[in-house]
């Protein structure tokens, strides 16, 4: 959306509560006018829906201010972290549109620092090195209503603190033998106030700085001094940081740092998904999909690979906004979204899914017409191509009923129907086999409706589409739906585990005959199959054989089920 005027001035009823503290900040010369935002993901799994609006949302008011947005990877946690992941992060903000130029950081890049910075906080009585247990810790931290009890040792002196710290880098103690902690206030009624721990012991080579280190920083002390040292001048963060706020405003005051501000949004929920990164790995690792690029997931690359485009994501990231409360956003707009995107810019086929073969009984055997199909109604820039019209043709199988009701419009004994880009043809017979189902339907066709012209002025009010029985091409359609089956599947009001809503029929593969103009389609090609949806080229596909991904049906059936 373009929110300038005709004189540049931003208009303010289109602002959100973000942009607006942006322009305040510009009009009283906070941080010299600058605006400097970040990306920072943990590379400890692939990204989702939801980081895509984060990834939006930074990055377009970087763009929007002209200023600046890093990309920063969190990686602290040599455990879960993965280079893997870090490649595919990078792909994914690439594929949405955004680039951060040589702004590409780590978190690893500042380990030496933030040891320095966790030095000085020993120094000035702000830090000290504690024995407890994870489970003491957690005992002694209390409750909401109930103040906790401070360590037993937090009144080591400053040299003592130095000297453990110091042998706690060298790797003297084992994992959980000994923490660093910050020393705040144990009766604080905000919990992540009370003395939180900022370093801890982890004998794990690190996907970057391999065996180098041996204590790695908490997220609560690395991300506000990276953005500290990176410039940062607005830190947009989910809402669930909003209580973290005052220890990230206590780090770098005690140190004496520049003070980005932190900002939060609601973060995105949409229903019928999960996306909590251990949810979508536990998915993964237990095989409830066929990996992180599953079309099923609500993963960036499982979109990708469903046939999303990044222009559908950006703007179904517009139309969510930016908002203080949590709600949950409906999957039919997201699908809204690629569907107009989609509906502009795709070529169209025509394929058959529930085969009927119905043969043209006044052509001859050989006969064969070539056909004018438009590539595109919505931009007819996109040219025609040829198909190519013969004695034999496959329509679908609910295209055609023998005993229809009032206001059937499809083919049927004795009614006439139009067939896309072809001629208007009329049943004349039907074959059946020993147990009575229709395998093949007769008809005439009217040589004076080539085209679909009607020369004489009648009217049919159905059109079908086919494929021609001598051209067609095999294909397998993946047929992909929702992975759950209920609004909320984390709901535990039954008492169930999320994945007992995991959606039986998320996908169906089904073999259908599509077009010739298909045969040389390339991997990640994007086209419609009129009457059906639309549809992707997956990576799976090859000369042998098409295989192609439903990213959308034409219209929102699930609104009519939920409705029921």
């Amino acid at each position: 959306m373009d929110n300038t005027t005709n004189n540049g001035d931003i208009e303010k009823k289109s602002l959100n509560f973000i942009e607006n503290i942006i322009e305040e900040d510009i009009r009283n010369n906070k941080n010299d006018g600058r605006v400097h935002t970040r990306f920072p993901p943990e590379p400890n799994g692939y990204l989702h829906i939801g980081h895509a609006k984060s990834i939006c949302l930074n990055f377009g008011l970087a763009k929007k201010y002209n200023g600046l947005c890093n990309l920063r990877f969190d990686d602290t946690n040599p455990a879960k972290e993965e280079v893997e992941y870090v490649d595919s992060i990078k792909e994914d903000v690439h594929w949405l549109g955004f680039d951060w130029e040589d702004r590409e950081h780590f978190a690893s890049d500042y380990f030496e620092r933030l040891y320095e910075f966790a030095v000085t906080l020993i120094k000035k009585g702000n830090a000290f090195v504690c024995d407890h247990t994870n489970e003491e810790i957690a005992n002694y931290r209390g409750t909401p209503t109930v103040a906790g009890k401070e360590s037993l040792f937090i009144n080591r002196t400053v040299e003592e603190n130095l000297d453990l710290f110091e042998r706690m880098r060298k790797g003297e103690f084992k994992d959980g033998e000994k923490v660093l902690r910050a020393r705040i206030d144990m009766s604080s009624p905000n919990m992540h106030m009370r003395d939180p721990v900022i370093y801890r012991i982890r004998h794990v080579d690190h996907h970057r700085t391999g065996n180098k280190w041996c204590i790695y920083p908490m997220y609560d002390f690395t991300h506000c001094l990276s953005d500290s040292i990176e410039g940062i001048t607005h830190s947009v963060c989910t809402l669930e940081f909003e209580v973290h706020r005052p220890l990230y405003d206590w780090f770098i005051e005690k140190l004496g740092l520049h003070h980005p501000q932190q900002i939060e949004f609601a973060r995105l929920n949409i229903n019928y998904t999960v996306m909590s990164k251990r949810r979508l790995l536990e998915l993964v690792e237990q095989k409830y999909v066929l990996g992180w690029d599953d079309p099923r997931m609500p993963t960036i690359c499982g979109l990708r690979r469903r046939g999303y485009t990044p222009e559908s994501i950006r703007n179904f990231a517009e139309k969510v906004g930016v908002a203080k409360r949590e709600n949950i956003i409906d999957l039919s707009l997201l699908e809204f979204c690629i569907r107009e995107d989609l509906n502009k810019k795709t070529q169209r086929f025509m394929g058959v899914f529930n085969p009927l073969k119905l043969v043209i009984t006044n052509c001859p055997d050989d006969f064969e017409d070539n056909l004018e199909a438009v590539n595109n109604p919505e931009d007819l820039s996109m040219g025609t191509r040829n198909v190519t019209f013969t004695k034999e043709i496959f329509i679908e199988n609910d295209d055609f009923m023998e005993n229809p009701p009032k206001k059937y419009f499809r083919l049927s004994p004795g009614n006439e129907v139009r067939l896309r880009y072809a001629y208007i043809v009329r049943c004349t017979d039907v074959i059946k086999d020993d147990k009575g189902r229709v395998v093949e339907v007769h008809c005439t066709y009217d040589p004076e409706t080539r085209g679909g012209n009607t020369p004489d002025g009648r009217k049919v009010q159905g059109t079908i589409h086919w494929v021609s029985g001598k051209y067609a091409i095999e294909a397998e359609a993946r047929l992909y739906d929702r992975l759950f089956v209920k609004e909320n599947p984390d709901d535990k009001e039954e008492g169930q585990d999320y994945k007992a809503n995991l959606n039986p029929h998320s996908l169906i593969t089904q073999k259908c005959i599509v077009e010739n103009n298909l045969k040389n389609i390339t991997h990640g090609t994007k086209f419609q199959f009129e009457r059906i949806g639309y549809f992707c080229v997956d990576k799976d596909s090859n000369k042998e054989k098409l295989v192609f991904n439903r990213t959308v049906t034409l219209k929102d059936s699930w609104s009519k089920i939920e409705k029921k």
